[in-house]
């Protein structure tokens, strides 16, 4: 039951006290008003329930980069045995750089090998041109290997006899090659991961006097087909499933937490959307914390509202959801002095209204007393005005989540940023932004979306994605 009690200084005047009484139309007693019922308890923390969303990865690897891996990867030297007119001879060979250019959608390496056949009578000196066609993938285990592998094998020595004598040892080098490049992979999976684990890794950050905090689930990674532009690009997606949290759940990164599931293996799909990503990111907040942040806006746990009375105050914020309606329950006390009287109030009174969103900022913009509460306030005309209240009330129900959401995005983009010489990261984090908020029985779900873009090169370049993250907070 909501109370509302005066009380008056037994110094008074008994006629004093009877002409406030009436004036005040509460008499000496204490005043009861039907307030809006809370909702049922439920066990729990707030739910988010997100949606999965794709956080997709511009890669690159330069033609520089995928050269130097294939070089390193073919032997430079070899030697072996081959059958030439009946009898096991023995055969070395060493090769050039390798040459990497694109046609047709494959890559292209050219070879110059100089092979030496040793014969009972004579040694031959045969120059060798190899040129090894591959079509490149990034199979399942982030590794980018090469199938559909051609090789051909030619020499500028044109004659008849070593045409006929040295057949053999261009099948046997064609053939040592080919294996070595069907063997050969570029592995991602390092720079993949480093990204996973900074993702997955819960990240706190305050609103008010709260600490929320903000995970990232990653149920899958799907690739798009690799193209072929003087080097290898290709799209990747992290299929996310992102959420924030008021107050923290359990810390994922104490000991006693599980550990993170590994990586998800790559799946290669048909297309994916390109350019920059769009993420959806419901926030579940306790209606304890808002009043928390709430109270951030009174001094010293009082918000003083009245400059024809300075000691009327309202205190104890508390926030709760009744019937599709945000409901504000406040304390209403403090001393009024006037006409020779000395009062004390001391009671809650109820707004209730419809939670909005607008730029960033959460507010009750049709926030009113309730019927009772309107009712009582205007019984009290002579101590405090219902509208300065009223006004009062939604001025301290704002809450501009705009600074937060910065933070927030600047530290995504940190997170997103990092790599070494061989290889890098970079996110940039455009733009962060409320969408629409629903009030539950027990907890605000506020969902907010989130554009960037990101890209990993190999090896580390200067990002082309241009810079858009905030500066830093002064």
């Amino acid at each position: 039951m909501t109370t509302l009690t005066v009380r008056f200084l037994s110094l008074a005047r008994p006629a004093v006290v009877a002409a406030a009484c009436a004036s005040l139309a509460l008499g000496c007693s204490r005043f009861g008003a039907v307030y809006p019922p809370r909702p049922a308890a439920m066990p729990g923390p707030p739910m988010t329930d997100p949606a999965p969303s794709r956080l997709v990865v511009h890669v690159s690897v330069s033609h520089d980069a995928l050269r130097s891996a294939l070089d390193a990867a073919v032997p430079k030297a070899g030697e072996g045995d081959v059958v030439l007119l009946g009898s096991p001879r023995h055969y070395a060979w060493a090769r050039e750089p390798l040459a990497l250019r694109f046609a047709q959608g494959r890559l292209v390496l050219g070879v110059h090998v100089d092979a030496r056949v040793k014969l009972p009578l004579k040694t031959f000196e045969v120059p060798l041109d190899l040129e090894i066609a591959a079509e490149p993938v990034m199979n399942r285990d982030y590794a980018v290997a090469l199938q559909s592998v051609d090789v051909k094998a030619s020499s500028p020595a044109r004659s008849l006899e070593v045409a006929n004598l040295l057949g053999g040892v261009f099948d046997a080098l064609g053939q040592a090659v080919r294996a070595q490049v069907e063997h050969f992979t570029y592995d991602v999976r390092p720079l993949v991961g480093d990204a996973y684990t900074r993702l997955v890794r819960p990240l706190k950050f305050p609103v008010g006097d709260a600490v929320g905090c903000a995970r990232i689930a990653v149920l899958g990674v799907e690739a798009a087909p690799t193209i072929i532009a003087d080097g290898l690009e290709k799209d990747l997606a992290l299929v996310v499933a992102p959420e924030v949290t008021f107050p923290c759940a359990d810390d994922a990164s104490a000991p006693s937490s599980p550990p993170l599931p590994p990586l998800p293996r790559l799946a290669n799909v048909a297309s994916l959307p390109t350019g920059p990503f769009t993420l959806s990111v419901p926030i579940a907040a306790s209606y304890e914390e808002l009043a928390r942040a709430m109270s951030a806006a009174f001094t010293g746990g009082k918000l003083f509202f009245s400059k024809d009375y300075p000691e009327l105050f309202l205190a104890s914020p508390e926030v709760y959801e009744s019937q599709g309606l945000v409901v504000l329950k406040l304390h209403l006390g403090g001393a009024v002095h006037a006409m020779g009287i000395d009062t004390d109030l001391d009671g809650d009174i109820f707004f209730t209204g419809h939670i909005s969103v607008s730029d960033n900022e959460l507010s009750v913009p049709d926030l009113e007393p309730t019927i009772e509460t309107k009712s009582l306030l205007l019984s009290l005309k002579a101590a405090a005005g219902t509208t300065a209240i009223r006004d009062q009330a939604r001025t301290a129900l704002r809450l501009d989540l705009g600074e937060r959401l910065r933070q927030v995005r600047a530290s995504l983009a940190g997170d997103l940023t990092f790599g070494g010489k061989d290889a890098c990261f970079h996110g940039a984090i455009d733009k962060v932004e409320l969408a629409s908020v629903f009030a539950h029985g027990t907890y605000l779900r506020i969902y907010a979306t989130i554009n960037g873009r990101a890209e990993a090169t190999m090896p580390c370049a200067a990002p082309i994605l241009g810079a858009s993250s905030p500066p830093a907070t002064p």
